[in-house]
């Protein structure tokens, strides 16, 4: 197991030729080695067969010349056949010709028994050992005329056997050439799978090297032309990676030039009122424009705090938890109870109606919709008129979690409510307090999470209903 893990793991480590080598060499040579165990395997068959045929014809030779007219048991052996068979065995030639009850044979008297006892008028083959060394022999069993004299035996049993190195030498030679040409025929496949994963892997070397000439602020797609359908997947998510990088730097270097653009004209203002309190000698006139000048630094000191909020919702990690949101509600409603109070709103929380208790507990990540939650009561308070109510509440359904502000405000028109949530758009009932970054800031938080920001007239009466509506996780 640790020998296979110690495998894979320098597997991942290798690039894709060596990958290839260490996966397709052993492959290859473990066909090569089948195949020339079965070609050995064929091999034997083969000239089994071939030198069977000699053994069966000498078998049969002997056979014919047996003789038991003389009432005796004769042979009448072929010189001539068995000294051809020597030299096409490149050894001795041995036989055996014996009645079935062993009273009378003739030739190597210990010569093999067949393992098995032939069937009549059947040759059986099979090999054996004989003085050290191995045999191939045939058997045959067949009936006699008649018994001869001095046996009771009515069939006799004919063998012949030879040594078995003519077999193995041919069968050396047949492998030795067979290994060869496997040889030639595994280099060959191999150089032509070199030339061929080269010719295939050529478009990914011309795709490195065009990346690798982009310069670092080049975020346009890959070319998918003349790429292997294998690979156009890869580059597909490559694109839409740049795609999604291309437009967080569009992102980013908006949110930095409107971001300037705000921090600028506070600080052109809180010049111009420096300069001013400093040319003025009437001390009502210098604590007026003290006065303004503390107002502007307020107004600052909320843009860059909403610019900073705005700026983390947009690139701050997502890290989802479960969390109680009737207890989100209360938090959000306290921290904000001092500024309605000042107006004397009616700031509540509503959730017996809105929210049955097993939908209260939300998956999300807290503190980014707590930063959201905030910013769109503190809208509500801003727009509601004095003695107004706001509602907060929240929601949830098989399809995902809301959280909701309601306000018996002045609302929105259908326009606004379309547009709204950019980025330093501000209504047309807006003050001179906003920056037309706290629904952005809500809006970039609920898309984080895969939601959105919906903005709908109240149900009853006048007013504006906002949401944070975010979908469950997958799966």
């Amino acid at each position: 197991m640790s020998a296979l893990r110690r495998f894979t793991d320098r597997l991942r480590r290798t690039s894709l030729w060596q990958r290839l080598a260490l996966l397709l060499f052993p492959a290859l040579l473990l066909v090569t080695g089948l195949e020339l165990w079965m070609t050995r395997h064929d091999a034997l068959a083969a000239a089994n067969a071939a030198y069977d045929r000699s053994l069966l014809g000498a078998l049969k030779s002997i056979d014919a010349n047996i003789s038991t007219a003389s009432g005796g048991l004769s042979v009448e052996l072929p010189y001539t056949m068995f000294e051809f068979f020597e030299l096409t065995a490149s050894g001795q030639v041995f036989f055996r010709v014996a009645t079935s009850d062993g009273l009378v044979e003739l030739g190597s008297a210990d010569l093999p028994a067949p393992p098995v006892e032939p069937a009549m008028g059947v040759p059986a083959f099979y090999d054996a050992t004989y003085f050290g060394e191995a045999v191939r022999l045939a058997a045959y069993r067949r009936d006699l005329d008649r018994a001869p004299a001095g046996s009771t035996g009515r069939s006799v049993l004919i063998q012949v056997g030879e040594s078995t190195r003519s077999r193995q030498e041919f069968t050396s030679r047949f492998v030795r050439s067979a290994a060869l040409r496997d040889g030639l025929i595994l280099a060959m496949l191999l150089c032509g799978t070199a030339l061929a994963l080269a010719a295939a892997l050529r478009p990914l070397s011309r795709l490195a090297r065009e990346v690798q000439a982009r310069s670092p602020d080049d975020l346009t797609r890959i070319a998918e032309t003349d790429l292997p359908a294998e690979v156009r997947p890869l580059v597909a998510a490559v694109n839409q990676q740049m795609a999604r990088t291309q437009e967080l730097v569009a992102q980013q270097r908006q949110f930095l030039d409107d971001a300037s653009h705000q921090l600028r004209t506070h600080l052109t203002t809180l010049q111009m009122q420096a300069d001013y309190a400093r040319r003025e000698d009437d001390p009502a006139q210098v604590r007026a424009a003290l006065d303004a000048l503390g107002a502007e630094i307020g107004r600052a000191t909320r843009s860059a705090q909403q610019l900073l909020a705005l700026g983390r919702s947009d690139t701050v990690a997502v890290e989802p938890a479960e969390f109680d949101t009737a207890e989100l509600l209360r938090e959000v409603a306290v921290d904000l109870l001092p500024l309605a109070r000042a107006k004397r709103i009616d700031l509540g929380i509503d959730l017996g109606i809105h929210a049955p208790s097993s939908d209260l507990h939300a998956v999300g990540d807290r503190s980014l919709l707590r930063e959201a939650l905030s910013n769109l009561v503190a809208n509500a308070i801003t727009y509601t008129p004095v003695a107004g109510t706001i509602t907060l509440f929240a929601a949830g359904d098989a399809a995902g979690w809301s959280l909701n502000v309601e306000d018996d405000g002045p609302g929105l028109s259908d326009e606004e409510r379309a547009t709204l949530g950019q980025r330093f758009r501000r209504g047309t009932r807006a003050g001179h307090g906003g920056f037309g970054l706290g629904l952005a800031i809500v809006r970039a938080i609920a898309q984080r999470h895969r939601g959105d920001l919906r903005l709908e007239a109240r149900g009853a009466g006048p007013g504006l209903h906002a949401i944070i509506w975010w979908p469950r996780p997958a799966g």
